[in-house]
């Protein structure tokens, strides 16, 4: 290190990179020792790394030993290495008291919980996986006596990767549907995109008011989301509301087709057949194909007399898959535009308003984007063995 100003040049020689030998001043030919100095300059330095370090690594903490037993005293070894005399004698009586130098990482606050604990709580979530974390809490303080917040019990349950999340929501299935599923994405898992862009995907679903909020949480690891314990089968919502009806194509939509009464087959086939389907038909020609699914209006006997005499190929669609169905995710997408409206809809007039508002400002290329997806979706159901699949 090199200190100028004013005629004058001190030169702090180090000797071995270990410690300060001597000062010099240059003035005027004359050289006068400032041991002082030097030193002082040494240790405002010292100070600076010892503010910038942490923790003592253990190689460290060898060589401050190491230097200790060849017979250095502690500020020797202070000055030589800028470590605090204190650290180094705190470190020297703990080596003297067990013979260990290794940092003793402190824990903080005790734990609360003993890893006997922490395995009830591990138990009992897998057991009952619709258990909140208060209702696990609890639990633990019956069996055990001992009082945890809820925050602990998350900690605790995500350490072994158990997170609180929404169950999936899915159809009951049995091994005939899975084997139908199974061959239908067999079967058009290699359609290409010009195919899968004469079929006009068509589904109806019911909005309420007062809908399933999904609020329910469950236990469950990364990677188990659609086993069967961390599912919920349902067949439809209750309360009043409107049934919607909706058709996707590449590059088009349909109107939306709005009511409160129940499809029936007359309806299906004088409304949703003669104004909106057959429009396309009639636009697209012998390639087009209509997909609907199996529901008791949509195979009355009535619909199929209607596309026999209107020429119209319906799709074939294995029972209980709306997974493969992507206009699920256009409800989806409709729901929650309608949910982000403020202030929400309080009454059923308001409600069907902000459905065709909705519905015409859905964007067209991520309802492409979904018709697209389809060979993923029938590779998913394949992988699956032709169980569900997300959707």
């Amino acid at each position: 290190m090199q200190i100028t100003g004013n005629h004058q040049m001190t030169w702090i020689v180090r000797h071995n990179d270990e410690s300060v030998r001597e000062g010099y001043t240059r003035n005027g030919g004359k050289e006068v020792k400032l041991f002082t100095s030097a030193l002082k300059a040494l240790q405002c330095n010292n100070r600076i790394v010892m503010a910038q370090r942490k923790h003592l690594d253990d190689f460290l903490r060898g060589r401050i030993i190491g230097r200790l037993e060849c017979g250095l005293t502690q500020l020797e070894v202070s000055e030589e290495l800028g470590i605090a005399q204190s650290v180094i004698s705190r470190l020297w009586q703990r080596f003297q008291d067990d013979g260990n130098v290794s940092r003793c990482y402190s824990t903080g606050r005790p734990r609360v919980t003993t890893p006997n604990e922490d395995r009830y709580l591990a138990v009992t979530a897998k057991r009952n996986r619709r258990s909140t974390a208060s209702d696990l809490s609890r639990q633990l303080s019956s069996a055990t006596g001992t009082t945890v917040s809820r925050q602990t019990v998350y900690r605790r349950l995500g350490h072994i990767g158990l997170y609180a999340r929404r169950p999936v929501r899915c159809v009951p299935l049995t091994a005939t549907h899975c084997r139908l599923r199974l061959a239908w994405s067999r079967e058009h898992a290699l359609w290409t995109p010009q195919q899968w862009s004469c079929v006009m995907f068509s589904d109806e679903s019911r909005f309420s008011l007062q809908s399933d909020s999904r609020r329910t949480f469950i236990w469950r690891a990364l990677g188990t989301r659609y086993h069967q314990e961390n599912t919920i089968e349902r067949h439809r919502y209750g309360g009043a509301g409107w049934l919607v009806w909706g058709g996707i194509i590449l590059g088009s939509i349909t109107d939306l087709h709005v009511q409160s009464v129940t499809m029936t087959g007359h309806i299906y086939r004088d409304v949703i057949m003669e104004q909106h389907v057959r429009l396309f038909w009639g636009a697209m020609g012998a390639e087009f194909l209509f997909m609907d699914d199996n529901a008791r209006p949509h195979r009355a006997n009535i619909v199929d007399e209607c596309l026999k005499s209107e020429d119209i190929t319906r799709m074939d669609w294995p029972a209980y898959s709306p997974d493969l169905n992507p206009i699920e995710h256009v409800w989806d997408m409709l729901g929650r535009r309608i949910a982000a409206r403020q202030p929400p809809p309080t009454c059923l007039p308001e409600l069907r308003r902000e459905f065709l508002d909705e519905w015409c400002n859905i964007p067209q290329d991520q309802i492409d984007n979904l018709i697209l997806s389809m060979p993923r979706r029938c590779k998913a159901c394949i992988a699956s063995s032709g169980r569900h699949t997300p959707y």
